[in-house]
């Protein structure tokens, strides 16, 4: 089976989209014969690492869309627009790389003679690419990002933060309406392959489209076999992952665990950072729990995993998000989970594993939080329970299965195409 995919975002260095760009052409390769089309961005990454992997996906070839003045590139400048209200350029750049990855796409075919085109990277439903253009087979997903920000939080992200997201907000729903193109991708697609639950339902509220859930991240691929056990009187370790944006809201937590009792013997490592960062240590301060807590900055994934190995508990606090690798991370450790229950997380986290907190206000979510965490600090059989449960949850999201479920996915594609 001959497969061509376009993944912009596709990087086996990275996390986020590069890493579920490089994650899904992997599953891919176990079953068919992937031909990527690829940011040229990503050349120096992949070819450094399938030098030093000869045997892995030996039967996959990159295609490095040539690279133009006007397509996007991760430099500081880039940087700097997609973390601002001017990330529509970025979008626009993107839209032009999707155009020549069209034009590369069709003299392929030609020669090659694809049996079907698969939508791959980015995520966002508002990018449906061009390849359904085709006359192929079309696959589309995971698709993400139809969701809102809730509106009522939008006060605890800051001003920048509330103005970013509001218009965010804005722009997807009348995007969810207006965009064409996605409309015509979603009936095009056969099937489409949505990243959460939440999201399916999205698709068929604005497309009146079916589609599948398959998680877009998955774990590592050594989930661990025993549990960290806290020691009596020893601090209870909680860990914090992300980047330091607004819609990641650690305000939440750092609110949540300044009103503990002060029995209550904690610490949090903090990962990551970023753009909120120092007003974040500042609120610390203000609510006087700078010494319990330890920045690390942005740190390798080894190193990441090892603070995270040491922790108790893993913590979530993100509005804005599908599911996050570093959830999967989390529970393949044997991390108990704590997080608002939407977005994917109510996905993956349940009762054998965590704690999903209701969404319903940022004083109901501060306090739930609270809450969660005083009654785990003090019961350190329930706290184990769920860590062995993390384990378990974590293997039924393993890349295995996904394979299982994405190759159904294509035998069942081509066996709707008339002979």
């Amino acid at each position: 089976m001959k497969v061509l995919v376009n993944a912009y975002a596709c990087n086996p260095c990275h996390g986020s989209e590069e890493g579920v760009g490089w994650n899904w052409v992997r599953l891919i390769a176990q079953f068919a014969d992937p031909w990527v089309l690829v940011a040229s961005y990503q050349q120096p990454e992949i070819e450094d690492y399938l030098q030093k992997h000869a045997d892995d996906l030996h039967n996959v070839r990159f295609l490095y869309v040539p690279h133009k003045p006007w397509h996007y590139q991760p430099t500081a400048g880039w940087r700097r627009i997609e973390g601002s209200v001017f990330k529509p350029v970025m979008n626009i750049a993107y839209a032009l790389w999707l155009r020549d990855a069209f034009k590369l796409a069709k003299s392929l075919h030609q020669a090659e003679q694809f049996d079907l085109a698969h939508q791959l990277t980015y995520v966002g439903f508002r990018f449906p690419g061009r390849l359904w253009k085709m006359n192929l087979p079309f696959i589309w997903g995971p698709v993400g990002g139809l969701e809102n920000t809730p509106w009522r939080f939008l006060g605890v992200l800051g001003l920048r933060g509330a103005i970013y997201y509001a218009g965010r907000n804005l722009i997807n729903s009348l995007q969810r309406v207006m965009l064409r193109s996605s409309r015509k991708a979603f009936r095009k697609a056969q099937p489409v392959i949505a990243a959460t639950s939440g999201i399916q339902q999205e698709i068929k509220r604005w497309y009146g489209v079916d589609s599948r859930v398959i998680c877009e991240v998955g774990p590592p691929d050594n989930i661990a076999e025993t549990i960290l056990c806290r020691n009596p009187g020893e601090p209870l370790r909680l860990v914090w992952s992300g980047a330091h944006l607004p819609g990641k809201a650690l305000p939440l937590l750092l609110k949540a665990l300044a009103k503990l009792p002060d029995d209550v013997s904690w610490q949090l490592d903090i990962l990551g950072e970023g753009a909120s960062s120092s007003n974040w240590r500042r609120l610390a301060g203000e609510l006087g729990i700078a010494g319990r807590c330890k920045w690390h900055g942005r740190l390798t994934r080894d190193r990441a995993l090892t603070v995270m190995e040491a922790g108790h508990l893993f913590v979530i606090t993100s509005l804005k998000d599908l599911t996050s690798t570093v959830l999967l991370e989390a529970l393949s450790l044997g991390l108990p989970v704590i997080c608002p229950d939407h977005c994917g997380f109510s996905d993956v986290v349940d009762s054998s594993c965590g704690h999903k907190l209701p969404v319903k206000s940022p004083e109901g979510l501060i306090h739930a939080y609270n809450e969660t965490i005083e009654i785990l600090a003090g019961d350190e059989q329930q706290r184990q329970k769920l860590a062995n449960g993390a384990l378990r949850r974590a293997g039924v999201f393993s890349w295995e299965k996904k394979q299982v479920e994405l190759e159904a996915v294509y035998k069942k594609t081509l066996a709707r195409q008339p002979k």
